[in-house]
């Protein structure tokens, strides 16, 4: 859509320069006529994100808007033009809002994604307008101008408020500002204006934190879990005296926030004497633990990430597996902002397609996140280069690492993922030429028949996050994702009958297949690179490797008792262990207590999956949702809630429980498009119960033992031989 289709004769507008530059932040003031009680509706913008108010009520008190987005073209990433720019527009019912005569918008924006300086769109700019019956008001450089009291700013670290002289009538409608400077116009946006019902941010929880320490001149609190979120705070009633929040995931000894874990995330205000209650305007924190100066006052912590719901349940005899489900769940929402599924909430707050399609299955999964992907989707949609084929590693694109396959292979995965869970073909469809064209990337990154490299000067990686040293070829893994990605279409070509290039696409899988085996596989043990770190796993995923193969595998995890995988390797060797009758080395992985483990992780206090294992090379951010791909096992595998090869959208259910008798029992349930479907087992003496409930109109099937059973509406209960 066009800009015209929302704002019709609106103008983009920007505050006027000062001292030589444009501000950073502004508050706009736009006057309208309106009658109170009649019909209102506004459609709004401010770039970076935006507060907007109506005669001094705030519509979006704790919403990112608009949602993050590749806004419009940018020098960056050089020599690349992305396919696609788009952004989303907000509308809200003022209508209650109104009085008779003059009314005032007051809109507060700038920082977020696209003032970023690190990949930088353009200076803080508005557009608005409010449709009313008969008429419309718009944007225009009649708006004014007052200055925000934001006076230092980065997105993911800090934000300073001075309120020293500040006039907070400035958002309602009886301020005078005829002597405020006027707008000027800005540039317009070049790109696609377009509605959306993927959720936007919101103050999901309420947090009332415990204080934990008083010294030094600052109180320290816990939220008691790690979060994403912001801190309210009552300031002093001394005016000038500035209060400092500084935020971190961990304490060290002296029960201050730890400086290695705070990640330079700070927020100050000035007070202006009037005991107030304030909070960062512009940006969320990723923390557990906080340090306030002790002349303020928390009233409370709002946990702040994506309106999604979750959708699911899970429950076992293993603390260890049930600890990974909550835990996967608040790492994941915590990482869930404007859209976007990121890597963490604090360093990067990036939507890493390595990260975002390894989890994917996952969140989809667990919580009811199908608006959101369909969005991320056409991030990574637009972030790949028209001219090459090349897709970038974050979606939407900021500079970052990365490497072929493991990263833009999200844009085959992704799409096939969505496909299995919500049953809709169309993203995948759609991508499909642009899949092909990553593909012709991909050979021309190529050397004897394997993708050897990315683009000059960037980083080239393969599994990622291992807990020693890398000793996987970068090369191996970026090649499992394109034979994957390949035999992915063929998988979805023979579902729906969607008209691939089939000839090509089998050739491709053989050729790369018969390079991998040439390079990477050893005829005499039938291991794959010595089965360094999950190789083994990798090569079995696609086709590759022998019943030896497979064998070697289990041996070498059965002994190991630990993982020495990365982010992708994980739960790769978890699934193939679990799909290919090693079910009990799987479930002892998930559950050990070794030093590379989950176990380890919620021992040292863990309530959010972390970047490294513990007892890892590195230790860095405790915030990281990849590792939690493996959370989807626990209803694929343990519960065995599936669908037949070749469905998707569960037209058709399948139950096949891999019965792991040291958990004692599994329950757990998931939405599907069809509806609720749940899942228990209880092991007792040489027997096991098994209850599951399906939706109706559906046909499914418990398959147990070598047997299967047919499945009623609603519940269905049986005692089989262990």
């Amino acid at each position: 859509m066009k800009q015209s289709d929302f704002f019709k004769n609106a103008v983009w507008v920007k505050a006027p320069e000062k001292d030589g530059a444009e501000p950073d932040f502004a508050i706009l003031r736009g006057h309208f006529e309106a009658k109170k009680g009649e019909k209102a509706t506004l459609f709004v913008l401010g770039l970076g994100w935006f507060r907007a108010y109506i005669n001094g009520v705030l519509l979006n008190p704790d919403s990112f808007l608009p949602l993050s987005s590749d806004y419009e073209a940018r020098p960056e990433p050089s020599g690349e033009v992305l396919t696609g720019h788009r952004i989303y527009v907000p509308s809200f019912d003022i209508s209650p809002l109104l009085r008779d005569g003059d009314n005032v918008l007051a809109l507060h924006y700038g920082g977020g994604w696209y003032t970023y300086k690190n990949s930088y769109f353009g200076s803080a700019k508005a557009i608005w307008r409010i449709a009313l019956p008969g008429r419309d008001a718009v944007s225009s450089t009649d708006d004014r101008f007052a200055e925000s009291f934001i006076k230092e700013y980065r997105m993911e670290r800090c934000e300073t408020q001075d309120l020293t002289d500040f006039d907070f009538a400035v958002f309602g409608a009886d301020l005078p500002d005829a002597s405020f400077p006027r707008a000027v116009e800005a540039k317009p946006l070049e790109t696609e204006y377009l509605e959306t019902d993927c959720p936007a941010d919101k103050a999901a929880e309420i947090i009332y934190p415990v204080p934990v320490c008083e010294r030094d001149g600052v109180k320290v609190y816990d939220c008691r879990k790690n979060l994403s979120g912001r801190p309210v705070i009552k300031l002093p009633l001394t005016k000038g005296e500035t209060v400092r929040a500084v935020f971190s995931e961990e304490l060290n000894e002296d029960l201050l926030p730890h400086p290695a874990f705070n990640h330079r995330q700070v927020f100050s205000v000035v007070s202006d004497g009037s005991g107030r209650t304030v909070t960062p305007q512009f940006g969320w924190y990723g923390f557990r633990y906080f340090s306030l100066t002790s002349s303020a006052e928390v009233e409370k912590v709002e946990y702040i990430r994506s309106d999604v719901k979750v959708t699911s349940s899970f429950e076992s005899g293993s603390e260890t597996l049930n600890k990974l489900y909550s835990v996967f769940i608040n790492t994941q929402l915590a990482n869930m902002h404007g859209g976007i599924p990121s890597d963490c909430p604090h360093i990067e707050r990036r939507g890493y397609t390595g990260d975002g399609q390894g989890c994917c299955r996952s969140v989809m999964t667990v919580l009811d996140a199908k608006a959101f992907y369909r969005k991320w989707i056409d991030d990574i949609s637009d972030c790949q280069d028209s001219l090459s084929g090349h897709v970038q590693y974050t979606a939407p694109y900021i500079r970052s690492g990365g490497g072929p396959g493991g990263w833009g292979c999200a844009i085959v995965e992704v799409p096939y993922q969505f496909w299995l869970a919500y049953g809709d073909p169309e993203p995948f469809k759609r991508l499909y030429p642009q899949m092909m064209k990553y593909f012709l990337y991909l050979e021309a990154h190529s050397e004897f028949g394997l993708v050897t490299s990315d683009r000059e000067g960037e980083w080239c990686l393969g599994d990622w996050c291992t807990p020693k040293k890398i000793e996987i070829n970068p090369a191996f893994v970026n090649n499992y994702f394109y034979v994957r990605s390949l035999q992915r279409i063929l998988s979805f070509s023979d579902a729906t009958g969607f008209e691939c290039d089939r000839a090509l696409i089998e050739e491709r899988i053989a050729e790369r297949s018969a390079a991998i085996k040439a390079a990477y596989w050893d005829v005499y043990t039938s291991s794959f690179l010595g089965g360094a770190q999950g190789a083994d796993a990798f090569a079995l995923d696609i086709g590759l490797g022998n019943e030896k193969t497979l064998a070697a595998l289990a041996e070498k995890y059965s002994g190991l008792g630990e993982y020495d995988t990365g982010i992708f390797g994980t739960e790769i060797v978890t699934r193939i262990l679990f799909e290919r009758g090693h079910p009990l080395v799987a479930a002892s992985l998930l559950t050990s207590e070794g030093e590379h483990s989950f176990a380890a992780m919620f021992s040292r206090g863990a309530t959010t999956l972390w970047e490294y294992f513990p007892g890892s090379l590195r230790d860095r951010s405790h915030d990281h949702p990849m590792f939690g791909a493996v959370t989807a096992l626990l209803f694929d595998q343990i519960l065995g809630i599936g669908q037949p090869e070749g469905s998707a959208g569960f037209e058709k259910i399948v139950i096949a429980p891999k019965i792991v008798p040291s958990l004692g029992y599994a329950k757990g349930r998931r939405m599907t498009p069809k509806g609720e479907v749940s899942v228990g087992w209880k092991v007792r003496d040489k027997e096991v119960r098994i209850e599951i409930s399906v939706p109706g109109c559906v046909p499914a099937k418990l398959v147990y033992g070598g047997a299967e059973y047919d499945l009623k509406e609603g519940d269905n209960s049986f005692r089989l031989e262990l």
